[in-house]
């Protein structure tokens, strides 16, 4: 069967959202990588679902992806706070297979949000869910008030998956798999409603291995969303609010799973102290944090952490250094042959911002300006382990004309300015060395942005905004071909 090319918007989730992230988040906050899916304890984080920890004062457990332009979370999937009896092994087995239910419908509610919503709708699916609805609601109103509890949980998880159902129907780079993925969640739902009858009436072993199964190739249709064009940005999202004007933060992109620590630096010159904050939660409610002495002083805020690894432009050079924290040692320098330093191709905002030094999903790249390019932004990509370019690519923006800049999938974006109203407003394509002028709005929400970079594990946006560190969601375009099935 052939199925035509497909053009789908997709949102990217938002991995690191404020309010209350576990202390495992961020990373692969978004989307579906090759991290382990599964439910995080309260307290935990889990970096595949961007699960957030619950309030102490609420037995609640809260599933979001997003934040109002007030900071109020948006929930979209509650939970209450498991209270089955833990003595029954037979429930216990339940609550751990509706823990993963409810970890897949989160899973299918990031691949709804990557995905346009003028896409039509499969209706059969509506069908069925609201029969599902209708006997969970003979269930809540049943006197068995315990078991109504864990049913009505049951159900709003179940909401989620019904603009999964459209979002996998147009999805068709694998009709096939998408129709698998149909009858799968129906026959999970059918088999889940029967426990209104008797809990325990199934063969637990064999619902998991659904769920299980299902999850994992959930897993392989999103890894397909990787690339696209950059088509907007979301409000800025405040992580911490510390530090003075000027600064750099960010985590690992290759960070191995479970490392989630966040690398922090104040200011843009004369310092050489690291901290290293062991979790995304220590991070934003605690001072504890360990602190790496560079054998150099930095320059700009246009440093990146890459596996293990941080790459920094020395302080008054156009030298390029490899710092790796697990020795403590230099592991490699070079220089970017006629790359201007000490603030004579800064971004508009200055600050040494001369050299700054960014990661996409194809790896480390630097942005600088030269005299032989009259100024404007030379593009370069570095061989992590060598420093050494490996290709390099002239455009005709004036670096100083820039307010900050980040890569996407091999395409450098820039924005107009630093303070005050601001947008990404150029485009340069690596893979085809061709230019446009675009128009995404980026909310500045405290008037000064020193520092913005892309991390390709969370697909978000980190800045620093004039003494607070914030994250942005981004909206890619994607353009998918189907195979013959």
């Amino acid at each position: 069967m052939s199925v035509p090319l497909l053009k789908i918007g997709v949102v990217l989730s938002t991995m690191a959202m404020i309010t209350n992230w576990m202390s495992q988040t961020l990373p692969s906050l978004v989307g579906l990588n090759s991290t382990k899916l599964s439910v995080a304890p309260p307290g935990v984080p889990d970096r595949s679902t961007g699960v957030l920890p619950a309030n102490p004062e609420e037995s609640w457990q809260v599933y979001s992806s997003a934040q109002d332009s007030e900071g109020r979370c948006v929930c979209t999937v509650v939970a209450p706070q498991q209270t089955m009896c833990s003595r029954d092994a037979r429930t216990k087995q339940l609550r751990q297979l509706l823990e993963k239910v409810q970890n897949m419908t989160q899973s299918i509610q990031n691949l709804d949000q990557r995905t346009q919503k003028d896409l039509q709708y499969v209706q059969r699916m509506e069908v069925q869910l609201r029969g599902l609805e209708s006997k969970f609601k003979q269930v809540e109103e049943s006197h068995k008030q315990n078991i109504a509890k864990q049913y009505k949980a049951i159900k709003a998880k179940m909401e989620e998956l019904r603009p999964m159902i459209p979002v996998l129907e147009e999805y068709k780079a694998d009709a096939k798999l998408v129709m698998q993925f149909k009858e799968e969640v129906k026959n999970l739902t059918s088999v889940l409603s029967e426990l209104q009858e008797e809990i325990g009436a199934f063969d637990y072993e064999e619902l998991h291995n659904r769920v299980s199964n299902l999850e994992e190739r959930l897993r392989a249709c999103m890894q397909k969303l990787a690339c696209g064009k950059l088509t907007g940005i979301s409000d800025a999202i405040t992580i911490k609010t510390s530090g003075s004007r000027y600064g750099s933060w960010m985590t690992d992109p290759l960070a191995p799973d479970g490392d989630t620590r966040v690398w922090y630096m104040d200011g843009y010159h004369n310092n050489r102290f690291v901290r290293e904050y062991k979790s995304m939660a220590d991070f934003m409610y605690s001072d504890n944090f360990t602190s790496h002495r560079l054998p150099h002083p930095w320059s700009g805020t246009g440093q990146v952490v890459y596996n293990g690894s941080i790459y920094f432009n020395k302080f008054q050079s156009n030298t390029i250094i490899k710092f790796d924290f697990k020795t403590a040692t230099i592991s490699k320098s070079g220089q970017l042959d006629y790359a201007g330093y000490n603030n004579r191709y800064h971004y508009s905002w200055g600050g040494h911002s001369d050299i700054d030094l960014m990661v996409d999903e194809g790896g480390l790249w630097a942005i600088y300006a030269t005299n032989q390019n009259a100024g404007n932004i030379v593009i370069s990509k570095i061989n992590p382990l060598t420093l050494q370019v490996i290709k390099s690519y002239t455009t005709n923006h004036p670096k100083r004309s820039a307010g900050e800049a980040f890569m996407i999938c091999g395409t450098l974006y820039v924005t107009n300015g630093y303070s005050g109203g601001t947008k990404v407003y150029y485009a340069f394509h690596t893979n085809s060395s061709t230019y446009e002028y675009i128009d995404i709005p980026l909310q500045n929400k405290y008037s000064h942005i020193s520092m913005l970079d892309y991390n390709p594990r969370d697909r978000a946006l980190y800045a620093w905004n004039n003494g607070h560190q914030v994250l942005y969601n981004v909206t890619l375009f994607h353009v998918i071909r189907s195979e013959e099935l």
